[in-house]
């Protein structure tokens, strides 16, 4: 994962010292609360609380990889306007924390999945790719992908958008309660679509290893050539592997991601014989004319097309 580079800040200092200079009591106070949440699934879930409260902002927007995100002078001047800084934590964006550092961000930061119990990143026969990009034991940073965990994510973004803004508190809190049961609706669903899929035939290929909540929820086997970091790049050998356990096991349900390398995988499902399905949505949300464009319409195309390739085994 590429962080934020020294000589980007010496270049940046120039433009945004008089932005901070600006950023008196009187802006602070005025009648939305700025946001910059580190990547787009965030920025939706803050907006779903927030409301009309909030203005929010993304480092790393729809369609984009945040595991090789490069700051931009534009966004350390948006962060410098905001009041909030809304992280995933985990490891999957340290470097929003150090691009807060770097230019002397004052406002409040909140990690959005304190308090969530993350599963590890652990070898296992078929996993190819696993140790790739995260050392074998680290935590998975893709917690968002069981809605469970999302319920925490949407508590920690409403405590601190309500110390922000105590008079909007019981806005946020009702925002938030009416999502939660939206998140539940949704666990429910999805576990029905993946009940309905014989245990036998739960396997998955994917472009990159970022669906291990999904995958502990319900029950499925996700198998990838590439790590959690998309910067990772598999072995020869590791392809190979791969390339006869879909043999062997006959598995249909081939998937690319909307962020990923998509030679790789067009590769392996050629070499392997099987066909590649739609696109899914895994570390970003689409853009407003695509499928995923929002966290809750990403998540039931996901399951509806994870659901029907699984079929196909």
């Amino acid at each position: 994962m590429k962080l934020v580079s020294r000589p980007f800040f010496h270049a940046l200092m120039g433009l945004v010292i008089g932005s901070a200079a600006l950023l008196t009591g009187h802006s602070f106070a005025a009648d939305k609360i700025a946001v910059t949440a580190s990547f787009s699934i965030l920025a939706d879930l803050v907006r779903v609380v927030g409301g009309e409260r909030v203005n929010v902002t993304h480092l790393v927007g729809p369609n984009e990889d945040a595991h090789v995100f490069e700051a931009k002078p534009s966004d350390a001047k948006a962060l410098l306007q905001s009041r909030l800084l809304v992280s995933n934590g985990l490891g999957f964006d340290p470097w929003a924390q150090k691009l807060a550092k770097s230019v002397g961000y004052q406002g409040l930061v909140v990690v959005a999945s304190k308090g969530i119990k993350p599963i590890e990143q652990v070898a296992k026969l078929g996993a190819i790719g696993h140790g790739h990009g995260h050392a074998n034991g680290e935590a998975d940073p893709h917690a968002w992908q069981n809605p469970n965990n999302v319920v925490l994510y949407i508590r920690n973004i409403t405590a601190a958008l309500s110390q922000l803004d105590p008079a909007s508190a019981s806005a946020f809190q009702v925002n938030a309660a009416a999502y939660v049961k939206e998140l539940q609706a949704l666990d429910v669903w999805a576990k029905a679509q993946f009940s309905a899929v014989p245990a036998a035939q739960r396997k998955v290929i994917t472009s990159h290893d970022a669906f291990g909540y999904l995958a502990s929820h319900y029950q499925i086997t996700f198998l990838s050539p590439q790590g959690i970091s998309t910067e990772a790049q598999p072995s020869a050998r590791d392809v190979a592997r791969l390339i006869s356990q879909i043999q062997r096991e006959k598995i249909r349900a081939v998937f690319l991601e909307n962020i990923s390398n998509q030679r790789l995988l067009a590769q392996l499902s050629q070499d392997a014989g099987v066909t590649v399905g739609t696109k899914l949505y895994a570390d970003a949300l689409s853009n407003s004319d695509q499928a995923g464009a929002t966290y809750l319409l990403m998540m039931r195309h996901n399951v509806s097309q994870l659901a029907a390739g699984m079929r196909l085994n």
